[in-house]
């Protein structure tokens, strides 16, 4: 499930609604929630690049991930991984082995590690404050950071970048206590589009004798 954590970093950057916030921040965000939520469905391709504590890059990996309600399809093949969750349900299929681990979603279990919940997930769990414009590409982005309210976590700060015209996220940059910073950067971004519910499920018939492992 290292793609799943790695993804994580894209889903945990939204802050918490608790009293003394960054009230422009809070705008932001919350502009980027109702943004987000008038799609009905997501599509992105984004980059993943890890910096090591001297600033110098060591790996950059590229994946895509489509969005629907409670269900979400995660493609990451430079690590051999596609994840399928219908809500119900996850499927794990690992290229190089060419199996499947299905396991069931429970309702308890970390909402921040659930890429359905990328918009969502800023409800809870941050303090936040609003740092400055920046330009991203060629766009005006509006810049934030979000610092988890549970100080046992691994990273100390995310700094999250919004696109000012389109309220979408164009970069996201996760600083670690360890040093090493893991930033997310959007390539493409439709929405819309027809994904049926079929498309967030496995189906073992297109995948010749993949071995499945049943975990539920």
């Amino acid at each position: 499930m290292k793609a799943i954590l790695l993804f994580s970093v894209l889903i945990l950057f939204t802050g918490s609604l608790f009293a003394q916030q960054d009230t422009k921040a809070k705008e932001i965000l919350d502009k980027l929630s109702q943004t987000s939520r008038s799609y009905k469905t997501i599509q992105i391709d984004f980059s993943f690049t890890l910096e090591n504590k001297t600033g110098s890059v060591t790996e950059t990996n590229e994946g895509s991930v489509a969005l629907k309600g409670k269900s979400y399809r995660l493609h990451m093949p430079a690590m051999g991984m596609e994840v399928f969750s219908n809500g119900t349900a996850t499927w794990s299929y690992l290229t190089e082995s060419n199996e499947v681990n299905i396991t069931e979603n429970e309702a308890n279990s970390d909402a921040a590690l659930n890429p359905a919940n990328l918009f969502t997930i800023y409800e809870k769990g941050f303090n936040y404050t609003y740092v400055g414009e920046e330009t991203i590409g060629g766009k005006a982005s509006q810049v934030i950071d979000l610092f988890p309210t549970d100080k046992t976590k691994e990273f100390t700060k995310v700094r999250l970048y919004v696109d000012k015209a389109k309220s979408q996220i164009l970069k996201a940059k996760t600083f670690n206590k360890d040093g090493n910073a893991y930033t997310l950067s959007m390539k493409n971004m439709k929405t819309d589009q027809n994904l049926t519910d079929d498309y967030f499920k496995f189906d073992a018939a297109k995948y010749p004798k993949v071995e499945v492992n049943d975990m539920r």
